[in-house]
């Protein structure tokens, strides 16, 4: 079938679809944060049709191709990338935009599936991916709880009018600066900024230690298991099991 070909083959022409979806996937999510810091255009519809029609076109053909494809939709990606469209769609009957820019950053989810790809044919990915997921993770974490921040603020909070507004908050909130410029007053925003500086945190550390530890690239040892080791390794350390590690040449 030509369509899971693209989706799936190794050939020049597969690579350069899924080159290709790989960058709409990151041009949708920056289009998303763009926009939700910007007031509303009238030509931001059309562009969220003209995304919405990729989304349902990618979204149906990814159903078909795959061999269990209730599965696939009940994957947390599908069932992201569906929200995102039907956010896109309602745009045009519904007022409350800010309620829709925290479904649309549901996008950001994406980001594991692009990293997945990127990791999959660029060895420099594979070889950093630790890191790179780390800094994902706080990154996705960060916008989203952002748009949730200025959904739930901006109506009755003097101090958060704009997304980035929101968005300064978090980070501060998130790296316990704490200027005290801007403050939430009601439970909901206190329980929230709790769960900011909890999870915030954590994934900032988690990311500080993924960069400091030495890197070790991800290959599995047939014999112990043992799954992380130097890059230019030739014997497991658990075991010493002589190891064939792909690399460049450039250890």
């Amino acid at each position: 079938m030509a369509l899971r070909h693209l989706y799936f083959g190794d050939g020049r022409t597969s690579r350069i679809f899924r080159t290709g979806m790989v960058i709409f996937d990151i041009v949708t999510v920056l289009y998303f944060i763009v926009s939700s810091m910007i007031p509303e255009q009238p030509t931001m519809h059309l562009t969220d049709l003209a995304i919405a029609v990729v989304l349902i076109a990618d979204y149906v053909t990814r159903l078909l191709i795959v061999v269990r494809p209730l599965k696939t939709a009940l994957e947390l990606t599908t069932i992201a990338d569906l929200i995102v469209i039907l956010s896109l769609l309602a745009a045009n009957f519904i007022d409350n935009l800010g309620f829709l820019r925290i479904l649309r950053m549901l996008r950001l989810l994406r980001s594991y599936h692009v990293l997945r790809d990127l990791r999959r044919n660029w060895i420099w990915f594979k070889r950093n991916e630790e890191v790179i997921q780390s800094a994902v993770n706080l990154f996705v974490f960060v916008f989203i709880v952002t748009a949730i921040v200025f959904v739930a603020e901006a109506q009755h909070n003097e101090n958060i009018n704009t997304y980035v507004d929101a968005l300064y908050f978090t980070v501060t909130t998130l790296t316990t600066t704490g200027f005290g410029d801007i403050t939430v007053k009601d439970t909901f925003g206190r329980l929230l900024t709790v769960a900011i500086m909890v999870i915030g945190v954590t994934l900032f550390l988690r990311l500080v230690q993924t960069i400091f530890r030495p890197s070790k690239y991800p290959f599995t040892c047939p014999d112990c298991g043992l799954n992380r080791h130097d890059p230019d390794a030739i014997h497991c350390k658990h075991c010493g099991r002589v190891l064939k590690i792909p690399t460049d040449g450039e250890s």
